[in-house]
């Protein structure tokens, strides 16, 4: 049985020779579907075992709905500030810089301009891996930005919502970035600009209580969760059992709090086409 035996001893393979399994190769859906990372990524993060959309962030959404990937990035740089020099388990400033460090982002939304199937559109992006989304105020003030750039140049806007909520580390600072948002859009609304909402899982508190909410037209993912509070605070607050599939996109389409449920991979030209038929411009193909 020498087959299995190492006849040679004293082998020995350098650093540079060694061979790891590749880390991420592949994706379990939470019903248990395996599928391989590559080709969950072609198909635009969205299992094709059982259709689950895997959470992604702002650069994924970018590649999809920017023509090849093109956009210029706004206000880039903005960061958060800890005026109330608040701490928890740690420090809110060593907080920022830790998960700044870890996620190569700024804050939870990014801001791009580019073209969308040929036309200038200007799209928000929540970023869920920064401290869950959270809206501070820079997330606010990205989206005030947002909207001054689409009054300035007359484009469209599309905020893509994925978030936990207001950032409690900012407190009332966060809060008010409810008002301020809603604010602004109501000028962008004035100025006959459409503005595209959509929902992607996990969107709530004051995310879901603002901007999240008025769009001209509401849209979000399929199986989203979508609500102000969670379903396990809603039920020990109620005291009640709660609807099969309570808050989901499903569910909240059912109840009129969403115009559209979309796939994906159909993202790009149902936006497109909405925005078409609410500038009145021919259909784009």
């Amino acid at each position: 049985m020498a087959w299995f035996k190492r006849k040679q001893k004293g082998i020995q393979t350098t650093t540079e020779e060694k061979k790891d399994t590749p880390k991420g190769l592949w994706y379990k859906s939470p019903t248990g579907k395996i599928i391989d990372s590559e080709q969950l990524a072609k198909n635009y993060y969205v299992s094709p075992e059982d259709g689950y959309h895997v959470r992604i962030g702002s650069k994924e959404y970018f590649e999809i709905l920017f023509d090849d990937n093109k956009f210029k990035e706004l206000d880039k740089d903005l960061t958060s500030k800890d005026p109330l020099k608040f701490e928890d388990t740690k420090k809110y400033k060593d907080r920022l810089k830790e998960v700044q460090k870890k996620t190569n982002l700024k804050d939870a939304i990014r801001v791009g301009v580019g073209k969308s199937k040929g036309e200038d559109l200007v799209i928000a992006a929540m970023d869920f891996a920064f401290i869950g989304g959270s809206m501070g105020a820079v997330v606010g003030e990205k989206i005030v930005r947002a909207v001054d750039h689409c009054l300035i140049h007359k484009l469209p806007l599309v905020i893509i919502s994925k978030s936990g909520g207001a950032r409690m580390m900012e407190a009332a600072l966060s809060l008010m970035q409810l008002a301020k948002t809603s604010a602004k859009l109501e000028q962008l609304a004035k100025a006959k600009l459409p503005y595209i909402s959509l929902c992607t899982d996990p969107t709530t508190g004051g995310t879901t209580a603002s901007f999240a909410m008025l769009g001209d037209i509401n849209i979000a993912e399929p199986g989203a969760l979508i609500g102000f509070a969670g379903p396990r605070v809603v039920k020990d607050t109620t005291g009640k059992d709660l609807p099969d599939g309570f808050q989901s996109s499903e569910f909240l389409k059912e109840h009129g709090f969403l115009d559209f449920i979309s796939h994906r991979k159909e993202l790009k030209d149902n936006i497109n086409k909405y925005l078409d038929l609410v500038l009145n411009r021919p259909l784009r193909a």
